[in-house]
């Protein structure tokens, strides 16, 4: 197999994975459907963003290559919103989301209004023209600023959202988290190759050029496999917030119980403290704020500040606190020794050995198997 046919055939299989996954998730009816027609529309450009079609199309039809070529700006903007859907519950599209398309726009004005109505022997010419000029180097400078941007402002989504998430929910699994952080990584590590490439595109190293340009769209293949593996594998990994709640860094502490002194606020914990210790409602592992603050007749902003600020923790870490010291209870409870670990995490509220193992070493220092058995020990 020649170069040319390597990267032909790389390009062609990018091409039609990424179309087919496109129109799988398009024509989904898994719950989030939104989300995911927006991450198949994401797909769709990317896969049409492709050098064996893009060489075809300027070859023959230069205007709607070009066209083709510059859908990169809408990329991003798509990606942005697509972590958006994933992690607000009430995020719907608006009018206003356009405006994301400007600079697509704005470079098509600036480069296809030369493009139109050239015939097949003119389009030769004038493509290198455009490829060689100050015009398109600008426009490669403005995709990749672009891209760099996008990324940020979605890694600012998925951080505020996960800690709206630790602040108002007790469960102690984001899979969301996970999912558009590896994502945005992913994408980052694509975009530097890139930037890679198109260094080269301006340069005399036709050779190292020609790699790049193999490197990179073997990662974009590798990553639409991944795309495709963990779609097949995690069908379900949107859990999400409702994007109104506030951050309790952002609330003002004035409320009517705590302005008044300190003595409001004491009052307020000892009654949340011993609800907690009472009844127990930590043991459901769905268990949100607005739930505690439903049982404990508190508004959940209140609860929220008095959690955040008088407790100085998250309402993931409250709840856990709460959650170990049972399991606590029950791993030196004579009477219950012939539970698993298994059983007592499930019992306690927690739905996975990973993040109940991690929760009880951060309070105890220790795994549950081993103060199980150093308990043990201790009363013999």
């Amino acid at each position: 197999m020649n170069d040319l046919n390597l990267l032909n055939v790389l390009s062609i299989l990018s091409l039609f994975l990424g179309l087919l996954f496109a129109l799988f998730l398009i024509t989904s009816k898994a719950k989030n459907r939104l989300a995911n027609r927006i991450f198949g529309v994401f797909l769709f450009f990317s896969a049409i963003d492709n050098i064996l079609l893009s060489r075809m199309l300027h070859e023959n039809y230069l205007a709607i290559g070009i066209a083709i070529a510059l859908t990169v700006f809408l990329q991003l903007p798509l990606f942005y919103l697509y972590v958006k859907s994933v992690c607000y519950s009430d995020f719907t599209l608006k009018r206003r989301h356009a405006l994301h398309a400007i600079p697509f726009v704005i470079a098509n004005l600036l480069v296809l209004s030369s493009a139109y109505g050239v015939d097949k022997d003119s389009s030769i010419v004038l493509l290198y023209e455009v490829s060689e000029s100050l015009k398109n180097k600008l426009i490669h400078i403005m995709i990749h600023l672009q891209v760099f941007s996008y990324l940020l402002a979605a890694f600012l989504v998925v951080r505020r959202s996960r800690k709206l998430y630790l602040e108002n929910y007790a469960n102690t699994s984001i899979p969301f988290y996970k999912w558009l952080m590896q994502l945005i990584s992913v994408l980052l590590i694509l975009h530097i190759f890139a930037v890679l490439k198109n260094i080269y595109k301006f340069s005399d190293e036709d050779t190292i050029y020609y790699w790049t340009r193999v490197a990179l769209i073997t990662v974009e293949l590798l990553i639409f496999c991944w795309y495709v593996l963990k779609a097949l594998n995690q069908p379900d990994i949107f859990k999400s917030v409702d994007s109104k709640l506030c951050l309790a860094s952002n609330l003002s502490h004035t409320s009517t119980h705590s302005k008044e002194s300190g003595v409001g606020e004491d009052t307020e914990v000892k009654k949340v403290m011993r609800f907690m210790a009472e009844e127990k409602p930590f043991l459901k592992p769905s268990f949100t704020l607005q739930q505690l603050g439903e049982q404990t007749q508190l508004p959940a902003k209140e609860l929220s500040l008095l959690i955040n600020h008088t407790m100085g923790k998250h309402f993931f870490d409250f709840v856990n606190e709460f959650r170990i010291n049972e399991a606590k209870a029950i791993l030196t409870d004579s009477n219950r020794q012939e539970l698993t670990i298994l059983e007592v995490l499930y019992e306690v509220g927690f739905n996975s050995k990973s993040s109940f193992n991690t929760a009880f070493k951060k309070y105890t220092g220790t795994t549950p198997t081993l103060y199980r058995k150093n308990t043990k020990k201790s009363l013999i």
